[in-house]
């Protein structure tokens, strides 16, 4: 009867922590749940921080700004393994005061997001550089204090770079995008999206450095033209997707031979462009034979 009633009276935090509820359990909770579950008592806050010292990935995309900056530093101030680290809309309040201890003391970084992380400064994109060799993807749009001395850093020190999303980094000519093509040669994914700046000579020099290239995206690139993507289509037989909206100096001449190789492309041809301004025109599809 004794040992029934002590079998009913165990306690979740009775499991072994390390071996059980970290491992087994916690990893499987959002990091929202994880944040409430700690105000339940000293104990959850102590098994709460066992976890978050040696969770891998620390994504406060869904609660960033929910979260006092206090309890960011704190959350993460013991963590020395981690591999993924997402700040989105962390934009209101984390700044370098508090981005800049945590990458400091996590050398293993592998994926870093801060886009719109707007009161942020280039030190942080140098500490990233100067601390992760070994990240792969990094999110920076919208980030415009993003500068050409920050993104070298960036080319010189993190060669394993696969990924990087520079949209609206407006700061950003050519002279650093044709660096980091050049440094970073395993680059697979790219966006120099809504950026005045970018003309042919980056996205030649991405063509001739990134063979592996598989997404771009141009968004918004006024002056970008035929020229340059002719080149990505001889140099980027892996390209997958590219976006080229709003880029009125790119014609279906260039698009055409991507098509032929089922390159997604975010802009439709003209004819089927027509037709559907005709749809809207006359208020239903109109039947016509495509086949020539």
């Amino acid at each position: 009867m004794d040992e029934e009633a002590t079998i009913r009276t165990c306690h979740l935090l009775d499991l072994p922590w390390e071996d059980v509820l970290v491992p087994h359990i916690l990893c499987y909770l959002p990091l929202q749940h994880l944040v409430s579950l700690q105000r339940v008592s000293k104990q959850f806050h102590s098994l709460i921080q066992v976890y978050l010292a040696n969770c891998r990935t620390f994504d406060l995309s869904l609660i960033g700004s929910c979260i006092p900056k206090e309890a960011f530093c704190s959350m993460l101030k013991d963590n020395k393994v981690l591999q993924s680290l997402s700040l989105q809309n962390c934009s209101d309040w984390v700044s370098d005061k508090e981005l800049l201890p945590v990458i400091g003391q996590n050398q293993h970084l592998q994926r870093v997001d801060m886009s719109g992380c707007i009161c942020l400064t280039r030190h942080s994109l140098v500490a990233v550089s100067l601390s992760c060799m070994h990240l792969q993807h990094l999110g920076l749009a919208h980030c415009e204090w993003v500068d050409s001395l920050s993104l070298r850093s960036l080319a010189d020190h993190c060669r394993e770079l696969q990924s990087i999303d520079l949209t609206a980094c407006r700061q950003l000519k050519d002279d650093a995008i044709c660096y980091l093509a050049k440094k970073c040669l395993n680059l697979r994914s790219l966006s120099l999206a809504v950026n005045a700046n970018i003309t042919d000579e980056s996205v030649e020099e991405v063509a001739k450095n990134c063979r592996g290239l598989e997404q771009l995206d141009l968004t918004g690139c006024l002056r970008v033209r035929n020229q340059s993507i002719r080149t990505l289509a001889e140099y980027c037989p892996k390209l997958q997707s590219l976006k080229v909206n709003h880029c009125h100096n790119v014609t279906e001449s260039s698009l055409d031979p991507l098509r032929k190789r089922n390159v997604v492309i975010d802009v439709e041809p003209p004819l089927q462009r027509a037709l559907v301004l005709l749809q809207d025109v006359l208020g239903f599809a109109p039947f016509i034979n495509l086949q020539i």
